[in-house]
């Protein structure tokens, strides 16, 4: 898929605000797990292999510092960016002595932030075209286009596949990559890149075995990838279709990692192969709410935890929220609490 970023912090609000600020799908990158100390992170590190990780440096137990010392010492090809809420030298001298990629200061600059992702995604697309013989400029967009395969598998979306097959067609056509050894350069990238959507949706092993068997055996062309991943949707799709039964913690696990995008009933029955008014009932029995009012509740608790951080400005707060209209958001706060977020604020710091 794109590169793997985690983030640790011991403060959930600050994950969520570089989640939140982070062009992480425009940089060709994916935020795949958080951690509250350096112990939980590196074990994370061990388990998804990241290539960049986003560190705090003060943390209970193991530190940013201690956590930076093992990454590079295990794994010298991992890029950590610093970012801590002290203006301190020390620590700045050990964010080079483990060569940090860069070190931000809190409250974090978003135009920064994005700046630095897009160095971390250059490097690792200039290390990929060494190791592949492929162009930078080929490499980054491939990441994109990985990407947007990746957004269309989890969606069920056969047609998106297509047509994002068809603008990597038009891409190489443009760039005259028509050797053999380009083509299957290529495809190992997209079949790597399948193979972590399949896993990520817990389609079984032997199908994954059995598609690589094509690459092995010389089918290096678009077509035989369009056709994987078209095989594998379906594959995916009937799993979804057929389940014996609706799994709502599945669902309410889904609402709770993108309760800030635009989740709607329609959307989610589709994904699920239910009709709207079943997973409203099965839904409201399990949790005591509607789904529309349990994605509002998580918006506005989540918005009051973060209030209560003054660094963060109503409008970021805001965002984070789900609300790009500033207005609008303290219309819908004031009408579930009674009082507009900025009193909120100033009762909360009495």
């Amino acid at each position: 898929m794109a590169y793997n970023v985690i983030l640790v912090d011991d403060e959930q609000w600050n994950r969520d605000l570089i989640r939140t600020l982070g062009q992480w799908e425009a940089h060709g990158l994916h935020v795949t797990g958080e951690a509250e100390d350096g112990e939980e992170a590196l074990k994370l590190v061990a388990d998804v292999l990241p290539d960049i990780v986003i560190t705090d440096m003060r943390m209970p137990g193991m530190d940013g510092v201690q956590l930076m010392e093992q990454i590079h010492s295990r794994y010298p090809g991992i890029r950590i960016v610093v970012i801590s809420g002290y203006d301190d030298f020390n620590y700045l001298k050990q964010a080079i002595r483990y060569q940090a990629v860069d070190y931000l200061l809190k409250p974090v600059d978003p135009k920064e932030l994005n700046a630095i992702l897009g160095k971390c995604a250059k490097d690792l697309a200039a290390a990929a075209a060494k190791a592949t013989d492929l162009p930078l400029d080929l490499s980054l967009a491939l990441a994109s286009y990985k990407q947007l395969l990746s957004r269309h598998f989890n969606e069920l979306n056969p047609s998106g596949i297509r047509q994002t097959m068809e603008q990597i067609r038009a891409e190489l056509t443009r760039r005259d990559m028509t050797q053999d050894w380009q083509q299957e350069r290529i495809v190992s990238q997209l079949m790597l890149a399948l193979k972590e959507s399949m896993n990520a949706n817990s389609l079984p092993v032997e199908a994954i075995e059995q598609l690589g068997k094509g690459v092995a055996a010389g089918e290096t062309t678009l077509g035989f990838m369009e056709e994987q991943y078209l095989t594998a949707l379906e594959q995916l799709i009937a799993t979804r279709k057929f389940k014996n039964k609706l799994n709502v913690e599945e669902i309410k696990t889904y609402i709770e990692r993108h309760f800030a995008e635009n989740v709607t009933l329609d959307q989610l029955a589709k994904a699920f192969f239910v009709s709207k008014e079943y997973l409203s009932k099965v839904f409201k029995q399990e949790y005591g709410r509607n789904l529309t009012d349990y994605i509002l509740h998580l918006r506005m608790e989540k918005a009051k935890d973060w209030l209560l951080d003054e660094q963060l400005s109503i409008k970021a707060v805001a965002e984070m929220a789900g609300y790009e209209d500033v207005t609008y958001f303290y219309r819908v706060f004031k009408k579930h609490y009674g009082v507009a977020p900025g009193e909120m604020r100033k009762h909360n710091q009495v």
